[in-house]
């Protein structure tokens, strides 16, 4: 079996060590061949968090092609369509996974696909939730949805919004998402040793919530800093925890106009984004992760607070806080629209009332089927039941 996957970015290196994981798994089986087409090198919002050349970053090992060195947004559809009709005629796979239906270039493939006798899994992040849903797109979307062999989903709610689309539950053959934990969590415990110094030095409180995002509207940080401003005026301990928002974004002029405004600029640090590899060491001077965001299809960074053992707060409209937040076990969910929620759940962390400790444990736990091999395994598995 020859499989093809078409994605859009070398730079997502949470798909890279599944990739590599998948290699690997393939590898073990004369019969297999597996080649990853990387469309472009990064997206321009995302370039300050390229690394450069000399730090340590982990490298991953997978056969692949990328097609265009630049950024996403400078390369023309018809430039897509052409590399990607080439390569995949070029490769004559058995089996195509395609990085989404949002791609005309992709759909051109899919179709393409069809018409060979190809088969197609599609991958799938977008939930119910994310953003209003109706009219012409979901139709269109059920169309594209009936070309289809199989699809890889961010987790249950981005499944579930296939099957109200009409696609078969059998037809869902992954409901998870990774990151590389073993490269997270090294970094993490070497900062950790470092950590009532690095707190000093940036001038952090002993304890500490963290974001870790774009600083976008939806991620709701207004909401997050206020719900911050009042928990900490009604703990006991109050003063003893700060809120750390790792991040660059176009919100940021407006974030600090707000913490300025409530008067908590000593608590409340706003720190520049960072390579993935090193948030790790930001997680280390933290305690809590809190994700608001207003919509997000999954949320990463859970993953990668959870795989270091730090408890979380998420927002009931991320895609992960069904399948890996459990509610009171490791952390809580809340509802964006509803402040008083979070801040209730940060009162319970600063004053103390919940076992932060067992947590931390509880999350290493939850996150741990959550990891590149078990991905690429599921992966593996759907592409051989599709083409059976």
């Amino acid at each position: 079996m020859r499989i093809l996957i078409v994605h859009n970015l070398l730079w997502a290196h949470y798909k890279s060590s599944v990739f590599q994981a998948l290699q690997q798994l393939v590898d073990q089986q004369a019969d297999l061949v597996v080649n990853v087409l990387q469309i472009a090198r990064n997206e321009r919002s995302r370039a300050g968090l390229e690394a450069s050349s000399d730090e340590s970053i982990p490298t991953y090992s997978y056969q692949h092609e990328l097609l265009f060195d630049t950024y996403i947004e400078e390369v023309s559809l018809s430039q897509r369509i052409r590399a990607l009709l080439k390569r995949a005629s070029a490769f004559r796979p058995d089996v195509i996974n395609l990085t989404g239906y949002y791609d005309p270039a992709q759909l051109v493939l899919l179709i393409w696909a069809k018409s060979k006798g190809i088969r197609v899994v599609m991958q799938n992040e977008s939930t119910a939730v994310d953003q209003q849903r109706g009219g012409w797109k979901e139709q269109l979307k059920r169309s594209v949805f009936r070309l289809c062999d199989g699809f890889f989903c961010f987790g249950s709610q981005a499944a579930d919004y296939l099957i109200q689309l009409g696609v078969p539950p059998a037809k869902i053959l992954l409901r998870k998402n990774a990151v590389d934990n073993p490269a997270i969590v090294a970094a993490y415990e070497r900062t950790l040793p470092e950590r009532d110094s690095q707190q000093q030095v940036a001038g952090l409180r002993p304890k500490n919530f963290i974001f870790v995002g774009r600083l976008i509207e939806i991620k709701n940080l207004p909401m997050l800093i206020t719900a911050f401003d009042e928990a900490s005026k009604r703990s006991i301990n109050g003063k003893e925890w700060g809120l750390i928002l790792l991040g660059d974004g176009a919100e940021h002029n407006r974030l600090t106009n707000h913490i300025q405004h409530l008067g908590i600029a000593d608590q409340v640090r706003l720190l520049p984004g960072r390579p993935w590899f090193r948030v790790p060491e930001v997680l280390a001077l933290s305690d809590v992760l809190v994700l608001p965001s207003q919509s997000e299809p999954w949320g990463l960074v859970v993953n990668e607070a959870m795989a270091c053992g730090l408890p979380v707060i998420v927002s009931n409209r991320c895609g992960c806080a069904v399948d890996i937040v459990h509610d009171g076990q490791n952390g809580f969910v809340f509802n964006p629209d509803q402040p008083t929620q979070l801040t209730s759940r940060l009162i319970q962390f600063m004053d103390g009332t919940v076992n932060t400790r067992l947590m931390g444990q509880f999350a290493k736990e939850f996150i741990a089927p959550y990891a590149p091999k078990a991905v690429a395994q599921e992966m593996l598995d759907g592409f051989i039941k599709i083409t059976k």
